[in-house]
């Protein structure tokens, strides 16, 4: 029998849902993600990024589908400052401005749909 150890669990695959694939990937973009266009089977377009053994999802939100809205995910980021400025061009809203935290520099921005995002820099 193996241990959780022998196989430490990892995340591999975020899916979030946008009303606007192409806004919600230049808000991304200005975190540093870069995407690529996928189809599998009869689904629908997606936009699809890589970072670092895990796979980062942009589908379209369907008309009275599942939403995503609720769901908070956090990126690390080399700067902070950079980011935010980028960030300040798009339709991002600044929900926590920058302020140091025991995990680093930190704020919490909402992308174009509305999903909360956490940006830290250690």
């Amino acid at each position: 029998m193996t241990s959780p150890t022998d196989n430490p669990i990892s995340l591999n695959l975020v899916v979030l849902r946008s009303t606007d694939l192409e806004r919600a990937q230049s808000f991304y973009e200005c975190l540093g993600l870069q995407f690529t266009r996928h189809r599998h089977g009869s689904g629908p377009e997606h936009l699809s990024a890589e970072l670092g053994g895990c796979v980062f999802e942009l589908y379209p939100q369907a008309t009275g589908g599942a939403s995503t809205l609720g769901t908070r995910i956090g990126f690390s980021v080399p700067s902070l400052e950079t980011v935010i400025a980028a960030l300040s061009d798009s339709s991002a809203a600044l929900i926590s401005p920058p302020q140091d935290s025991p995990w680093g520099r930190r704020a919490v921005v909402a992308d174009p749909d509305g999903h909360r995002i956490e940006l830290v820099q250690a």
